[in-house]
């Protein structure tokens, strides 16, 4: 438990966080990989490069000192990361190093006047208390995940059982257990962690679950992302008959029960997800506007599926905008970039809806703002993104 004046100080370190988190946190994933390579595996590299993962940890680590005195309002960003590390298999083995290398970082990048001893016990404690949360709420998932009806523990071989191409980057594939056995359910919007060796390597990753639940197999669609280790990996290595190691099914990005008018939007590989919770919408004869954005035809994943799905369901409407133009092929609805005005003319008529989106960071920064602008309610907008809040404005 942390003391009073532990956290004050915290509370103190606020604005030190603001200015330079990303530079510590940065500093701390160097030292981490440095002094325990072990834990290499469990990270997106790629994301290293581009800075995605340092901004959110800043922001995770911001938003913990800023809210020491009232945990309770970090409930969704908690939430977020436990189901990340669930995916991934983390375990409690894997605080102490995190938190070594942490301390560590602080100490070296605000240097000895700033971080003090008294600074640095009080980040221990603060750290001990968040490990404690995680790794408690993370161990609770995983005995859950283990008792449920086709549930398991661990990792699990399963083998692919078809692949299909789906677009010029996009490529699912089916994946059954290979000890023949059920499989654990999972809701409309969750992922699933995968496990493979590439190059003699392990890489640890999560895709989002693109088919409805059906007790027996699971189907993941992957973009081909240019540089991708494990993404080419599976387009180019991977085929029917072959095996790979899944975790159970997490997430928090879920569709909530309703009937009010469903807004699903997407952009690019952003479509996966929806895909799921759109057949379960379907189910119940909710009206539905699903809308989706790609750069061209040619990368325009499951189009024939969703206007056979519309053709079948009067309560369904759906619209495309590509960015350019097509020559000849199937054609959008609209041209250009989504802007404010082309999505306000898809949406119904009442704003009162609850609205989900994905995609790349720009599109749903640029969805958010107009959703915001055009009236429907931000408790009623919901995304995935694991990433620095303010990314998204």
């Amino acid at each position: 438990m942390l003391s009073t004046e532990q956290k004050a100080i915290i509370s103190a370190t606020v604005p030190i966080l603001e200015q330079g988190g990303e530079a510590l946190t940065r500093h701390f994933y160097l030292t981490l990989f440095r002094d325990f390579p072990q834990v290499l595996p469990l990270f997106n590299q790629a994301n290293q490069q581009d800075g995605n993962q340092q901004r959110a940890l800043a922001n995770a680590v911001l938003m913990y000192a800023k809210n020491i005195d009232r945990l309770e309002q970090l409930g969704p960003l908690v939430s977020t990361i436990i189901n990340k590390h669930v995916s991934l298999r983390i375990q409690r083995e894997h605080y102490p190093m995190v938190g070594a290398s942490l301390l560590k970082a602080i100490r070296e990048v605000l240097g000895a006047e700033t971080a003090t001893d008294a600074v640095i016990d009080a980040w221990a404690a603060a750290y001990g208390q968040l490990a404690d949360i995680l790794a408690g709420a993370e161990q609770s998932i995983y005995e859950e995940q283990a008792a449920a009806e086709g549930g398991w523990s661990g990792a699990r071989e399963f083998k692919i059982v078809s692949k299909t191409v789906e677009s010029d980057e996009i490529t699912s594939f089916v994946m059954e257990p290979i000890d023949g056995g059920k499989v654990m359910a999972h809701q409309p919007g969750q992922y699933i962690g995968l496990l493979a060796t590439v190059d003699g390597e392990e890489a640890r990753r999560q895709y989002s679950l693109s088919a409805a639940s059906n007790g027996s197999s699971y189907r993941i669609s992957v973009k081909r992302e240019p540089g991708g280790k494990v993404s080419n990996f599976l387009h180019d290595h991977v085929g029917v008959g072959d095996s790979l190691q899944l975790f159970p099914p997490s997430g928090d990005f879920l569709l909530n029960a309703g009937d009010k008018p469903l807004v699903l939007i997407s952009g690019g590989v952003g479509i996966t997800p929806t895909l799921a919770m759109l057949t379960a919408a379907l189910a119940t004869g909710r009206k539905i506007h699903f809308i989706h954005a790609a750069r061209h035809a040619g990368v325009h994943a499951f189009r024939d599926h969703i206007d056979a799905l519309a053709a079948a369901h009067p309560q369904l409407q759906r619209f495309y905008c590509y960015e350019a133009a097509n020559d000849a092929g199937p054609q959008p609805h609209a041209t250009g970039y989504l802007n404010q005005q082309q999505l306000g003319a898809w949406l119904p008529e009442t704003r009162d809806v609850d609205a989900y989106f994905l995609g790349p960071t720009p599109f749903m920064k640029a969805i958010k703002s107009h959703l915001r602008d055009l009236g429907v309610p931000p408790s009623q907008t919901f995304y995935e993104f694991f990433g620095p809040a303010e990314a998204l404005g």
